[in-house]
């Protein structure tokens, strides 16, 4: 194990090249024989546990890299900076010449309850997120989140995490606690139930409310509904996270849901994060631009206004909420299988499956990616082909057949529905996160920071690996209010990156979508090394954050 030689103790001159005895006794006198020669002390060195040297070195704002050290002890950085192995003494170092040193990433919205929900403790290491260099996950996103945020955290610290896990508080539970899966609008005392899950969540430690107004039955939700809702999130500073009601031409248009999101923020008080932002099918490609100059606009009259993205041209969602008509799941699938026995009301919504699968790009455009049923791995056309059934029966066939879930279930879908140049000017803004949305059976989960690097920044040089850098580390830590993550800085929590920028790479795709990445050499999580030369280890180390609400706002 290689130390500095700064720790020796420093040699004597020789003799003739020592002061008169003197000079130390009488500075600023003439020199005079008979004063004894004294040697200065060395200075002794700090102790450190892991010295990390000779990398290049992002520290998670936007700033360029440079070449400078990390002295960590315990969970805690010591300090950043050049020449660091002259100071500090480490149990450990590692020598990062020709390396990327980084924040760890942090990904903003994630599906990973196949992994952190698990039983055995090897899956709770996260490893699809350590090999691409994640530290922090955030869960509870799409409106998904439990109210119950204290219980739901004690259950994972108990179990234990790869990773640090950040949570919001979903309007899906929150509703379905008062109003079940029924499409109509809370009376006041509901209403009031509905708010005081929100703040109680938000007491917990919830980083804020989260919404998929996409989903039913949080689709059933009016704005002004959510607007209450979101009040009681921003009282206790935290964010709105929304998976917005229309990214393409399903209900109110993608621009009318960017003035609904908007307007959520305004009336409610708090911040704005638009999750995933896209445009999505043939009837808004080419919007980017108007999506862009309408946010910059809010952001110019004072509004927080982000948003986060994945490097992929297809999306990932269940084929039901892909294709069916909202209206025809209110009450839930039993109250969808009564309304298809009714023979007007089934031509109707079949009439409008199919609208919606023109707006994906048609039944070609949809791959089924659930595993372990017939349909696997086929388009939604190769599925009806060989069902000899037209494209809209097969998608009715597989909603009954696969179950309810729609995150890792049967009904599990990539639809390619993205244009390339509006991937590619979204990700150009300075407020657009990375994200993965990452869920079992697309290579995003396995791959998209990677994915973003070798693409967007390497290959096609659409951002620079500083931005790439910041806007998966610092500029996430500051969006959410992450105290001590998204920086290498004296003080912060050592979750901290080294990857080889010649060799971090995607290897998942659409066909295999559960391999691990590349070229990430150590991860550290609170100290911890959880990828060490390459290899995930067995510790878990990760630590479930909670947001501080200001005083005087929680019991």
């Amino acid at each position: 194990m290689r130390r500095g030689g700064a720790g020796q103790a420093r040699p004597r001159a020789p003799h003739s090249l020592r002061l008169p005895r003197l000079a130390r006794c009488l500075p600023g006198l003439l020199l005079l024989a008979g004063c004894a020669t004294v040697t200065p002390a060395a200075t002794p060195l700090a102790e450190a546990d892991i010295l990390i040297h000779g990398g290049l070195l992002f520290d998670g704002s936007d700033g360029p890299g440079r070449i400078a050290d990390v002295a960590i002890r315990g969970d805690r950085i010591l300090e950043v900076g050049p020449g660091l192995r002259q100071r500090y003494r480490a149990a450990r170092e590692l020598d990062a010449t020709g390396l990327v040193v980084s924040p760890g990433l942090i990904d903003p919205h994630t599906h990973p309850d196949t992994y952190l929900r698990s039983t055995e403790p090897a899956m709770r290491r996260l490893l699809p997120w350590l090999h691409q260099g994640v530290s922090t996950i955030f869960i509870g996103i799409d409106g998904g989140g439990t109210p119950d945020i204290a219980a739901d955290r004690a259950r994972l610290e108990a179990a234990g995490t790869g990773t640090n896990v950040a949570a919001y508080v979903g309007l899906g539970p929150v509703r379905r606690r008062v109003l079940g899966d029924d499409a109509r609008a809370p009376d006041a005392d509901e209403l009031a139930r509905m708010r005081g899950l929100v703040a109680g969540a938000m007491c917990e430690g919830a980083f804020g409310l989260s919404a998929g107004l996409f989903y039913a039955p949080q689709s059933f939700a009016s704005t002004d509904e959510v607007v209450a809702l979101a009040r009681e999130a921003a009282i206790r500073g935290g964010v709105y996270d929304t998976h917005q009601r229309d990214e393409s031409s399903y209900s109110l248009g993608l621009m009318g849901s960017i003035e609904e999101v908007l307007d959520i923020g305004r009336r409610a008080g708090l911040p704005v994060h638009i999750a995933h932002i896209k445009a999505l099918g043939a009837d808004v490609h080419g919007s980017a631009g108007e999506v862009i100059a309408r946010i910059e606009r809010a952001r110019a009259e004072g509004q927080q206004v982000t948003a986060d993205q994945y490097p992929w041209l297809a999306s990932s969602t269940s084929l039901g909420a892909a294709v069916l008509p909202r209206w025809a799941v209110d009450g839930g699938r039993a109250a969808l299988f009564a309304r298809l026995d009714d023979p007007a009301t089934a031509a109707r919504i079949r009439r409008e499956m199919a609208d919606n699968l023109q707006r994906r790009g048609g039944a070609e455009a949809i791959l089924m990616t659930g595993s372990g049923w017939r349909w696997s791995a086929l388009t939604l056309q190769a599925f009806a082909d060989a069902e000899g059934l037209d494209p809209v029966e097969a998608a009715l066939r597989i909603i009954r057949e696969g179950g309810t879930g729609r995150i890792g279930s049967a009904q599990r879908i990539a639809s390619f529905n993205m244009r390339r140049d509006d991937v590619d000017l979204f990700m150009r803004q300075p407020w657009v996160l990375t994200a993965s949305d990452g869920g079992d059976g697309h290579p995003r989960q396995h791959a998209t920071f990677p994915e973003k690097y070798a693409r967007f920044v390497v290959q096609d040089q659409v951002i620079d690996l500083a931005a790439f850098i910041h806007r998966s580390t610092g500029l996430t830590a500051t969006t959410f209010g992450l105290e001590g993550r998204g920086f290498l800085r004296a003080g912060h929590y050592a979750d901290v990156l080294v990857f080889d920028p010649d060799a971090y790479a995607p290897k998942a795709d659409y066909v295999q979508p559960h391999l691990l990445s590349e070229g990430v050499v150590h991860l550290l999580v609170n100290g911890v090394a959880m990828i060490d030369t390459g290899l995930a280890t067995h510790d878990l180390p990760g630590r479930v954050l909670q947001h501080r609400p200001p005083p005087g706002t929680c019991p």
